[in-house]
């Protein structure tokens, strides 16, 4: 890893200062997850002046068990990736949090356009492909109490200068250098990623805060830019991991952002399964 790309709070700072994660910025040589540390951070008196804010930041340059959602693990190679949490105390429900998500996935993608070129595709409702490929994956976990979020963290690793990957990981994954024939500064990309990420949970906020006479409708201009962004969010024929499988075809988002799959049974609501294209027949209408 070369010096000049580390990734530290005193290079960062200066590119993301006038978002609510300034002066919140910590880094680490090698944790077992950035997500794991600030869900412990969040909770720990000893910890309560560094996160008592509304945005903190946690990043490492190698994680040793990197997680991904449904308990997958997330290759985390020392200093080619991005490997980031951030914590939030967003004034709302548990039932709204996959909203956290997906404008996460929204960020991603505007952080890599802004420094690669390159347009990345969502798959509902946290990763994000290039030429069918993951390169880039989030995790939301968050505690709650009395029906209202104590704190969220949202977890995001990008594989930026990977060359190469485990051969259990080589069929599914990517990453930026793999698609763009180059190497990416990491810190030009996670300073890009903090402002998206700023940028996109401002305008939920104010989503939230905004006068409305159909609550269901509330998250309406996010849940369109979603499926704006998607290819996975209209008429793609998929298999969803879900109520022991099946087989459908998107069809957009519902008010409270889960996926949408017109089956041969009936419209079904994707709620946490994995979401994964299939090969489409002449006649296929979903099963």
């Amino acid at each position: 890893m070369a010096d000049f790309d580390r990734i530290s709070p005193e290079l960062l700072a200066p590119l993301v200062r006038n978002t609510i994660f300034s002066g919140n910025i910590h880094h680490y040589d090698q944790v077992e997850s950035t997500n794991a540390l600030a869900l412990k951070a969040a909770t720990q008196p000893e910890h309560a002046a560094e996160t008592s804010a509304e945005g903190a930041i946690f990043i490492a340059e190698e994680q040793t068990a990197g997680r991904g959602r449904g308990g997958h693990t997330w290759h985390s190679e020392r200093g080619t990736g991005i490997y980031c949490s951030f914590l939030i105390r967003p004034p709302m429900s548990p039932a709204d949090a996959l909203w956290l998500s997906l404008i996460s996935g929204i960020a991603v993608q505007d952080a890599v356009k802004e420094i690669t070129g390159m347009q990345p595709d969502i798959r509902w409702p946290n990763d994000l492909l290039l030429h069918d490929k993951k390169f880039a994956g989030i995790l939301t976990e968050m505690k709650s109490e009395g029906g209202r979020l104590n704190h969220a963290v949202i977890g995001i690793g990008i594989n930026v200068n990977q060359q190469s990957f485990p051969e259990q990981f080589r069929t599914a994954a990517t990453s930026l250098r793999l698609e763009g024939g180059q190497e990416y500064s990491r810190l030009e990309l996670v300073a890009a990623l903090v402002r998206a990420v700023d940028r996109e949970y401002r305008a939920l906020l104010r989503a939230m805060n905004s006068p409305i006479r159909t609550p269901a409708l509330r998250f309406e201009p996010i849940m369109r830019r979603v499926e704006s962004r998607s290819s996975y969010a209209h008429g793609k024929l998929v298999h969803v991991d879900e109520d022991g499988g099946y087989n459908g075809v998107t069809d957009g988002l519902d008010p409270r952002g889960f996926l949408r799959v017109r089956t041969d049974k009936g419209l079904r609501m994707v709620i946490s399964g994995s979401v994964r294209p299939l090969a489409r027949r002449p006649d296929a209408a979903g099963s």
